[in-house]
């Protein structure tokens, strides 16, 4: 028997002991309904067992494997001296409580598979990658470090991994998780850390994975507060939803910035000058003014009737009462609660020295009895009634605003017809904003372990604030590029943007090495860099394959179906990125020459959606093979208008007019670096207007086509581990 064919029975033995303990976690549902002492106990056990069952459920039929480490026999391996492992995305329990036959990435011991080298192999022998085609083991590769002997960059394997097709929902990276990488993905808990990452440098992956590995270390601590995954629109979180099931990981909540705010439906828009100062940080003292404004100091004495007696405290106590609550900040709705308690304390005392016995009924009464003058003083008030009386009153908000905001930006954000009550306001997105930022004044937010902010470069500091609301006593990750900001607020440096995140002690820390983007891709989006104002350094591509083409044209629309039906002969997604205004039209030419496509367009709230897109399969996956698909087969091509296609990625990209996507907005340059980033195996760029400067060589030629090695997917699979 061969050593691939000992290897595939340990595939065989783990399928079934996976199967044992999907069974296994059944039966102990059923049983554990009988063993618990009490209710409490009984739904506490009831919910960790199906759990088990969910998240071992959720596996999604990938090898169980990916790896293996052989430990030598030297003092550097010490407990695991001599020892065998196999390294997988969750554990396998052995047969009979042996010795597990998968150790799960997360483990200690398997942190060695991801930072063993031949310089340092930490009492490694041997590390053996596993190659995979459709759930069958079809080679492995050796790397003997106790020789010295590393093929880093040169395996085969590991480059064929980061090179498979995109097809459906995004994967995890456990089998080629970098040093780099691996150092953010185990920081601690306690650690927050900001990591700007470049496009295809796997900052995203990155971010789930260290979801998953402090879930593994640190369950405990985050079972109450939880994890929390803050994407840009619901296109890009369904894209991502499958990582973390596929690491055992199924209560992760993940929402958008928008959906975590959302108190009221969102039915208005604001113009862009309205937007900037909502979104601006000074509005969170307009706001806090505008809401603490509605405290007054007491005009009169309380008095309390009780029975026969009547007691009284006087306006200067009261008014003592007041000013030292508000002096200690508390938030609006516990300082409203704490000067109730102390007026109600003031009158205990005064009942108890004159021989009143002072009970639970007896406070509730004198509470109800204080409550009015407390409303004269500290009234109840709701956000809505904050914000709204601010944007329609020009005297609110001059009174709130002043020497903050100017006087065309107090314009700027006044309702020009502000409704009869807030209940008929027409809320913008932005207003959204200013709603939480008072809720979070008038009491806290609860707040999560662990929260991971992808794009969040894209973040205003008011949206910022709100996510520093409910991580106050937690960490964060922030997954971002300065280089990809793209709304009127992004952010240009970190430190501000981390202060605003209320992390401004976080490590920041660069990813340049692209998994992702070819090196001929690469090369083109880092000629943008310089005119982006943004402080980032340029990318290195991990990849020699891909392909970069460029192309002047006198037909745009015909050059792109031309394109398109050129990479319909190829594997893979294929994406059509322009300006938003061009993308309904390239979408029609694509129709009119036989092509099927979706679309992405934007929902109410701005978020991603698709439109047209084929049937997909249990894995998110369209069906159908790599032949062209024209007229009637499902589409594996989508229009994306360039707003929609951040986060997004496809083997094959077309971008359209880049000079219409630059010219489109303020930030249009960085857009444009976007779209051209979102491929991963292939681009063409098609202009029938010059190129922007940027992109452009000096002597104003086209940049000439360019094609990288042979995609190395194309190699024949062998027992030694070369990639089919």
């Amino acid at each position: 028997m061969t050593e691939l064919d000992e290897e595939r029975v340990h595939v065989a033995r783990c399928e079934a002991a996976l199967r044992a303990m999907i069974d296994g976690a059944r039966f102990n549902v059923v049983v554990g309904e009988h063993v618990a002492g009490d209710r409490y106990s009984a739904e506490r056990l009831g919910r960790h067992l199906k759990s088990l069952v969910k998240e071992l459920q959720e596996d999604t039929g990938g090898p169980p494997f990916f790896g293996r480490l052989d430990f030598g026999s030297g003092a550097a391996a010490g407990e695991h001296c001599g020892r065998r492992y196999h390294i997988g995305r969750r554990h396998i329990s052995g047969e009979g409580g042996g010795p597990p036959l998968v150790i799960d990435w997360r483990a200690p011991v398997s942190r060695a598979f991801y930072r063993a080298g031949a310089r340092d192999p930490r009492g490694v022998a041997v590390r053996r990658r596993f190659g995979w085609a459709e759930g069958t083991l079809t080679g492995f590769e050796d790397e003997r470090l106790d020789r010295g002997e590393e093929l880093g960059a040169a395996s085969r394997i590991m480059a064929a991994e980061i090179e498979r097709p995109r097809v459906g929902p995004m994967r995890d990276i456990v089998a080629t998780i970098q040093p780099e990488q691996d150092d953010l993905v185990r920081a601690d808990l306690a650690e927050s850390i900001c990591v700007q990452g470049a496009p295809g440098t796997g900052k995203t992956a990155v971010g789930l994975h260290r979801a998953a590995y402090l879930l593994y270390a640190h369950r405990r601590r985050l079972e109450r507060g939880g994890v929390l995954v803050l994407g840009p629109n619901r296109a890009f979180l369904g894209y991502i939803s499958a990582v973390l099931p596929a690491l055992g990981e199924v209560d992760v909540e993940q929402t958008t910035v928008e959906r975590l705010l959302a108190r009221v439906p969102v039915s208005g828009r604001d113009g862009e000058a309205a937007a900037r100062v909502k979104h601006d940080a000074r509005m969170a003292e307009v706001l806090r003014r505008a809401l603490y404004g509605r405290v007054r100091r007491p005009t009169g004495p309380i008095a309390v009737p009780d029975g026969s007696y009547r007691w009284r405290i006087p306006e200067e106590g009261f008014r003592r009462i007041v000013d030292d609550t508000r002096r200690e900040s508390p938030p609006y709705g516990v300082g409203r609660e704490r000067v109730t308690s102390r007026v109600v304390d003031a009158v205990r005392r005064q009942a108890e020295a004159r021989g009143r016995t002072t009970g639970t009924a007896w406070t509730r009464t004198v509470t109800r009895a204080v409550r009015p003058f407390v409303d004269e003083v500290w009234p109840a008030v709701r956000p809505e009634e904050v914000v709204a009386g601010l944007l329609g009153d020009p005297a609110a908000l001059a009174a709130a605003a002043d020497g903050i905001l100017t006087a065309e930006e107090q314009a700027a954000i006044l309702w020009t017809r502000p409704p009869r009550t807030f209940r008929s306001a027409r809320w913008s997105a932005a207003d959204a904003v200013l709603l939480d930022e008072v809720a979070g004044l008038l009491e806290r937010p609860d707040g999560y372990g662990h929260v991971i902010v992808d794009e969040a470069q894209d973040l205003s500091a008011m949206q910022c604030r709100a996510v520093a609301r409910r991580s106050e006593y937690g960490s964060v990750t922030v997954l971002g590029d300065l280089a990809q900001g793209t709304t009127p607020w992004a952010a240009r440096v970190w430190p501000e943007h981390l202060a605003h995140l209320g992390k401004p002690e976080a490590r920041v820390i660069a990813l340049t090495t692209g998994f992702r983007v070819p090196a001929a891709v690469v090369e083109l989006a880092n000629r943008l860099l310089g005119a982006l104002e943004a402080d980032v350094p340029p990318t290195r591509s991990f990849r020699s394959d891909g392909r970069l083409r460029v192309r002047q044209t006198p037909d745009l629309r015909s050059a792109v179906v031309e394109a398109v039906r050129d990479a319909l002969r190829h594997e893979g997604s294929i994406g059509v990125i322009a300006a938003d205004a061009d993308a309904g039209t390239l979408a029609a030419a694509l129709r009119d020459g036989g092509v099927s496509a979706s679309a992405v367009t934007a929902d109410a709230e701005g978020n991603a959606e698709s439109a047209g897109t084929a049937p997909a399969d249990a894995e998110g996956n369209t069906d159908g093979d790599a032949a062209p698909d024209v007229g009637g087969g499902p589409a594996r091509v989508t229009v994306v208008p360039v707003t929609m296609a951040k986060g997004l990625e496809y083997d094959h990209v077309v971008v359209a007019e880049p000079a219409a996507i630059a010219e489109a907005e303020e930030r249009g340059l960085n857009r444009l670096y976007v779209a051209l980033t979102r491929a991963v195996s292939r681009l063409d760029v098609l202009h029938s207007r010059p190129l922007p400067p940027q992109i452009a060589v000096p002597d104003s030629r086209p940049l000439p086509s360019r094609t990288a090695v042979p995609d190395s997917r194309s190699l024949p699979s062998q027992a030694d581990g070369r990639p089919r």
